[in-house]
């Protein structure tokens, strides 16, 4: 980004990465940084971005600690405001370390019990809202029972009784129920338990690593149900691998095909537009670099009340209509349907006419 005061100094930006990261963090920062470019291309902000990157081993792999520590380095280093974690699990240590250091935070995790005061989050997904769109899709095919596989987590957990609740609402019964490992690998047993309760459907509700897992016990006991799942099957956009063992399974995407925020950053970068973390990037990306432009003090609050002065920016997550901003109490970023129903078919996502 161009500095036209020649030697003033940079806003910086952490980038919090809540497990390791194969390419370091290139691509997502490449994302954040077309967002940034958006708005500093139209001459509103005075100074270059400077986004700085650091890497934790989380939960659920690894430690609260070493997320602790990781941000603390950020602080350290003065930055004005923090993209990240990426897992609730994370977000749940961060936001009141955020909220005691005065550092506007933007979280893209699916827990909206992570907002706080200076917490803002970017919903890649919605630990909440999930279920209910999981459990209309069922009923609507005609499904009036499900069994449920959710991960023994805070996320596998909020999931679950956000899907107790959709279920009771529509009639749906809940035949039986398992917590697995978030890193289980062998789910054979369970996967029977399962069947044995003779469900109309299977849901899998996760951070995705049991998705995996839980599909090779179907495909071992040759079960042919329908199964939808959370969120945790935009893992497949990564693990190629993964993706035939989820042939037909219906879940939860921010992807949409008829976003036309999407359709012209692919033009420009088809790999950020390519799938859901992409998105989320470049558009956190746009809303802080809006905040550093309507930022009437140039300081951590100043940031932070700016950020809840953006308001209907049209989103690249979610269908086309689906906008984004914030408000005072309001830190969840987006607004409308940002909620695509998907399934894996043949190896690739499609997205499901009409839901």
């Amino acid at each position: 980004m161009s500095n036209p005061a020649g030697d003033t100094a940079p806003v910086l930006v952490g980038v919090l990465y809540d497990f390791p990261q194969a390419d370091g963090g290139a691509l997502f920062e490449e994302a954040v940084r077309l967002g940034l470019a958006d708005v500093a291309d139209s001459g509103r902000i005075d100074r270059p971005v400077e986004l700085v990157g650091r890497q934790a081993r989380g939960l659920p792999a690894g430690t609260a600690h070493d997320v602790e520590r990781t941000f603390a380095a950020l602080a350290d280093l003065g930055v004005l405001a923090v993209l990240g974690p990426s897992i609730s699990d994370n977000a749940m240590v961060v936001t009141p370390l955020a909220d005691r250091a005065g550092i506007p935070c933007i979280n893209y995790t699916g827990g909206e019990h992570t907002r706080s005061h200076w917490m803002f989050h970017y919903q890649v997904g919605s630990l909440e809202e999930e279920p209910a769109v999981l459990v209309e899709h069922l009923r609507a095919t005609g499904r009036a029972s499900v069994a449920v596989a959710h991960d023994h987590s805070p996320v596998g957990r909020r999931y679950a009784e956000f899907l107790t609740e959709a279920c009771a609402t529509a009639g749906v019964e809940i035949t039986s129920s398992a917590a697995v490992s978030p890193l289980a690998d062998d789910l054979g047993p369970v996967v029977r338990r399962l069947r044995a309760s003779d469900p109309e459907a299977l849901v899998y509700l996760g951070l995705g690593v049991a998705a995996r897992a839980v599909a090779l016990g179907v495909g071992a006991e040759g079960w042919d149900v329908p199964v939808a799942a959370n969120s945790a099957l935009m893992f497949g956009y990564a693990r190629r691998d993964w993706r035939q063992g989820w042939q037909d399974w219906v879940y939860v995407d921010t992807v949409a095909d008829d976003n036309a925020v999407r359709a012209r950053l692919r033009q420009r970068s088809p790999r950020t537009a390519a799938g859901p973390i992409g998105l989320a990037a470049y558009d956190m990306g746009r809303l802080l670099g809006e905040a550093i432009a309507r930022a009437s003090h140039l300081t951590r609050a100043g940031v932070r009340d700016a950020l809840e002065r953006v308001k209907r920016l049209p989103a690249a997550s979610g269908l086309d209509a689906t906008t984004m901003g914030f408000a005072n109490f309001d830190h969840g970023a987006l607004k409308g349907p940002y909620l695509v129903l998907r399934r894996w078919h043949d190896e690739r996502s499609e997205q499901i006419a009409g839901a």
